[in-house]
């Protein structure tokens, strides 16, 4: 195959580059691309990032959102994170997918990796996650693409994945560490990952060579990137519902807090508690409504509100951290 080059570790550059190589790339033969993110968590096409990631965690640690244009579930990227995708027009899925597939697994055991198709879009090593993958189809093409877990910071991903209810929150740490592989432990030939992608590109291409994209062609996988993948709306606001409980002690007693969110928006919302207040609540309610759901909306609704009225003496911040830590 021929190869694409990227070496963009932006995320969401990264997911237009994605997209333009499905929908648009001209190419008759299957081609195929290696490529890095920046520290990023990455969530499905039908995902809810506030149900799926510590965003508290992931905004602390400058950790980046970016919303793909496949299925599947959330995954942490770093720079120790080598991911592939190959792209080509589609003549019969049944045969296409797997194939595409069998190919980067083919090359793994080349390299010495004993790698083996499992479950529903798991590559495993000695009966462990080393990859994740999905598929797109749009009009007669298709696409794979997948991670490749070389040396990747399993504490963080731990940490920015696990959300309540989430199955890493109550795995930790050592479990998740006995059900993942990072291929760094299974390839002592390679001094790095960038060994290892060269290596890894020098198989595939058999070759073949590079297939170059012009300047107008990567100006338009910027435009689209600025456009549509580093927007709010694509991030979050293209969310499912979902809906979150959420309770703390403060210096005027308990107040819980029940809201759904819909399209990253704050929607039905209603506190309770033990908390004592000189008003209702009520109006801190329906002044959420429809708010995006970040900390600077929240709290540019909130300091035109008398929470401290409602709540007696708590501040905007922490009315606005309560919510978010749901």
């Amino acid at each position: 195959m021929k190869y694409l080059r990227n070496t963009a570790t932006d995320p969401h550059f990264n997911m237009a580059f994605d997209e333009y190589c499905l929908g648009k790339l001209q190419a008759d033969e299957p081609v195929f691309y290696l490529w890095q993110n920046r520290p990023s968590v990455i969530i499905g096409l039908n995902q809810n990032p506030f149900a799926e990631v510590d965003i508290p965690y992931m905004e602390a640690h400058d950790i980046l959102l970016a919303r793909r244009v496949t299925g599947g579930g959330a995954v942490y990227h770093d720079l120790q994170n080598l991911n592939y995708t190959i792209t080509g027009r589609i003549r019969d899925l049944e045969t296409d997918y797997p194939a595409y597939l069998e190919t980067m697994v083919r090359a793994l055991r080349r390299l010495g990796v004993s790698a083996e198709l499992s479950g529903r879009n798991d590559i495993l090593v000695d009966g462990r996650k080393c990859s994740g993958y999905a598929k797109r189809v749009y009009k007669n093409r298709l696409m794979i693409h997948g991670t490749l877990m070389y040396d990747v910071d399993i504490d963080t991903l731990t940490k920015v994945l696990s959300v309540p209810g989430s199955k890493l929150s109550a795995a930790g740490v050592e479990s998740v560490r006995s059900r993942v592989a990072n291929l760094k432990d299974y390839l002592p030939q390679f001094g790095d990952i960038h060994a290892f992608q060269a290596a890894l590109q020098d198989l595939l291409s058999d070759g073949e060579g590079e297939l170059p994209l012009s300047p107008s062609q990567l100006n338009e996988i910027e435009s689209d990137a600025a456009t549509k993948f580093r927007t709010w709306e694509w991030n979050y606001g293209r969310s499912p519902a979902a809906a979150f409980q959420v309770r703390r002690k403060f210096s005027c007693g308990t107040v819980e807090a029940s809201f759904s969110l819909m399209h990253g928006r704050l929607s039905g919302l209603r506190f309770g508690g033990d908390f004592l207040g000189n008003i209702p609540s009520d109006r801190i309610e329906q002044a959420l409504q429809g708010c995006r759901f970040t900390r600077e909306d929240l709290l540019e609704v909130l300091k035109k509100e008398p929470v401290e009225q409602c709540f007696d003496r708590l501040r905007d911040e922490d009315l606005a951290s309560l919510l978010l830590d749901a």
